[in-house]
């Protein structure tokens, strides 16, 4: 693996993380074991108020508060821009299933040449295969209990 300057390994697991699921918690558990720190980057748009993305950071960063490894912040710019911009020298990605990792796939060769960041896809743990950010969000508009889905 390539390193940063400082010989730390960092990682960004970008995405827009509403709600942060028990999917997402298992790729940051599982990137753990592979990089000295990860940082969770919220994408969110710049049009939005600084309030909303205080909304979008704050709970998840709670969730970390006593894992010093990670950190929580919002972006509003490229993905590999903020990953540069944070030190990370790779993209922590999670998918759920074969299609999303083709996806995935052509999107970290597209990253690799744009601007050499590396990505790492991990599989999601098969009981959590299903747990994705836009599911939870149906479910709860249909008035459905997603607690479980929640870490």
């Amino acid at each position: 693996m390539t390193q940063t300057s400082t010989g730390e390994r960092i990682a960004l697991f970008p995405g827009s993380f509403r709600p942060f699921t028990a999917g997402h918690a298992d790729i940051v558990a599982r990137g753990l074991e592979l990089f000295d720190r990860i940082v969770i980057g919220i994408g969110v748009n710049p049009a939005k108020s600084v309030a909303d993305i205080a909304a979008l950071v704050a709970p998840v960063a709670a969730l970390y508060a006593d894992e010093p490894r990670v950190t929580v912040e919002a972006y509003s710019c490229l993905t590999i821009d903020f990953a540069a911009a944070c030190g990370a020298r790779f993209l922590l990605r999670g998918v759920r299933n074969v299609r999303d990792f083709e996806y995935e796939r052509d999107l970290a060769d597209v990253n690799r040449q744009l601007s050499g960041i590396e990505s790492v896809i991990l599989f999601s743990r098969p009981e959590l295969a299903a747990v994705s950010s836009s599911v939870v969000r149906e479910l709860e508009s249909y008035g459905h209990d997603v607690s479980q889905f929640l870490p």
